[in-house]
């Protein structure tokens, strides 16, 4: 496997684990702010998950863009150059 290959498939694997981590936080804050619980506390922590849940989603969209952007500039580091050229001789 190339470096190139392990840092795109690195790349697509920690963000796919981060996307879901993310929906999974922002549909147990939306279960907990909307569940029929008489504590206030509780609503407020459910209110507290679907807050962060949006910030990092903001965060995942940068650093989906940065880790984007080394991935880039890795398989352009990474192709190999072409030869140089012979000069013939006439």
């Amino acid at each position: 496997m190339e470096l190139v290959e392990f840092i795109r498939d690195l790349i697509a694997k920690v963000v796919a684990i981060a996307w879901f981590v993310f929906f999974l936080t922002w549909l147990i804050g939306w279960s907990i702010k909307g569940s029929p619980i008489p504590f206030s506390k509780v609503r407020r922590i459910g209110q507290g998950f679907v807050e962060d849940a949006v910030w990092a989603a903001f965060w995942l969209a940068i650093g989906s863009t940065v880790f984007w952007f080394i991935s880039y500039i890795a398989s352009a580091i990474g192709e190999a150059f072409p030869p140089p050229p012979n000069p013939q001789l006439p």
